[in-house]
């Protein structure tokens, strides 16, 4: 079994994951989380970039080279939250999968209309369905639930 590590300021615990052996290859995996770290940045300002995506790789890429940044990923205020709740099977509020299929739609239209206006079709085809398989995907991961405040009603 591997270790686990739970947050200071919560009960919540999660599984360190198992480290790549290959020095060259943890570095180029620590290079592609803080790459991803950064897209999700954006993501947070600019509305057209999704964020949980670019965070799910980042939190892969570091779980698999660092003890550390994967520790401070899952404290991090703005992202450990979407990692935990990934890596507990938790899956995605509605609302995350409604932005995530309607980023999925905009940033493929984009792509396909204009910076492939002049590709075959077959290439642009398969955009789209790279797009479809990406939104399906989100789509039918599990739901988690929101907590609704329950207010009692007059019968």
């Amino acid at each position: 079994l591997l270790p686990t590590r739970c947050r200071e300021e919560s009960p919540v615990c999660f599984r360190l994951m198992a480290l790549v052996r290959n020095r060259a290859l943890r570095s180029l995996f620590l290079v592609l989380g803080w790459f991803w770290v950064g897209i999700a940045f954006i993501g947070i300002v600019a509305p057209i970039i999704p964020t949980t995506g670019p965070i799910l790789l980042a939190a892969f890429f570091f779980s698999k080279s660092s003890d550390r940044f994967d520790t401070w990923l899952i404290n991090n205020r703005f992202f450990g939250g979407i990692v935990l709740g990934w890596r507990n099977g938790e899956g995605f509020t509605v609302k995350a999968k409604v932005i995530a299929v309607t980023a999925i739609a905009i940033s493929f239209a984009i792509t396909t209309f204009f910076a492939l206006s002049g590709a075959p079709l077959a290439v642009r085809g398969g955009m789209w369905l790279l797009a479809f398989t990406i939104a399906a995907y989100v789509v039918t991961r599990p739901t988690k639930r929101t907590s609704v405040s329950s207010t009692p009603t007059a019968a």
